[in-house]
């Protein structure tokens, strides 16, 4: 098995960032720094940052939940940072996030042990939606809402591409995005002389955030967990099926 295959079904991490803990030097297998590449073999010790990195778990307790992360938590698996998901979540399997949500926002957010599901979701490629939420400092003007949904030139190099913007109150946008740019909306409003200050993901995909409470979490239902995966043509032979368990609200 692949180094990063591995690492993403231990639970530890997502196999995109495997590559980059492997290509910093945290990740050894018997005592010597890995390269991109490298497999594991049955037997071999691998560590990260010098912990012992077990099996592959999601075989054994997949694990793929909602969370409605309040303002204030960081979206890190780095136990070290004050306030990281990972500590507030609470899970008693080792679990990491689909994508990220900035600190000074809130909203819907996925947790995995399924390395392998991480791709699926994020790569860009694919188009799968992300909306917000979105409440600014002055009042929305239609310029504002054609310019937001046409794309936005953030910088010399970067234009987004185009999305659905619809305004519903004086201040208030609800935006659907297909990218995953950093700090992607609070940037196209600074282009147009507007400061976001609140911003709420309420759905990714086809999974809502609906009235679960900030600050809780819920396991997805088989149906959210199949709508997932990757097509048939895109599955891999040695994918497992999907299990779950019941949902339940996870605690405060």
């Amino acid at each position: 098995m692949r180094l990063n295959k591995y690492l993403g079904e231990s639970g530890v991490c997502s196999r995109r960032e495997a590559d980059a803990l492997i290509a910093a030097g945290r990740v050894t297998i018997n005592g010597t720094a890995a390269v991109l590449g490298t497999k594991v073999g049955e037997g071999d010790e691998v560590r990260l940052d010098g912990r012992l990195v077990g099996p592959a778990r999601k075989l054994e307790r997949p694990v793929y939940i909602a969370l409605n992360k309040p303002v204030g938590i960081t979206c890190t698996t780095d136990r070290r940072v004050r306030g990281n998901i990972v500590d507030f979540v609470g899970h008693p399997e080792r679990i990491f996030m689909i994508g990220r949500l900035d600190k000074d926002s809130e909203g819907l957010i996925l947790l995995t042990n399924d390395g392998d599901i991480v791709n699926e979701v994020l790569r860009a490629g694919h188009g799968h939606e992300k909306q917000y939420v979105v409440t600014v400092d002055r009042p929305v003007t239609d310029a504002f809402v054609a310019g937001m949904a046409a794309g936005v030139q953030l910088d010399e190099d970067t234009v987004t591409n185009p999305c659905k913007v619809r305004k519903l109150d004086t201040h208030l946008l609800d935006i659907v995005l297909t990218q995953g740019l950093n700090r992607q909306i609070r940037r196209m409003c600074e282009a147009f002389g507007y400061r976001v200050t609140r911003l709420q993901r309420t759905r990714i995909m086809h999974i809502e955030l609906g009235k679960l409470p900030k600050g809780r979490w819920r396991n997805l239902t088989p149906a959210e967990v199949e709508g997932l995966m990757p097509p048939p043509e895109r599955r891999s032979s040695e994918e497992p099926p999907v299990r779950n368990r019941a949902s339940r609200d996870g605690p405060p």
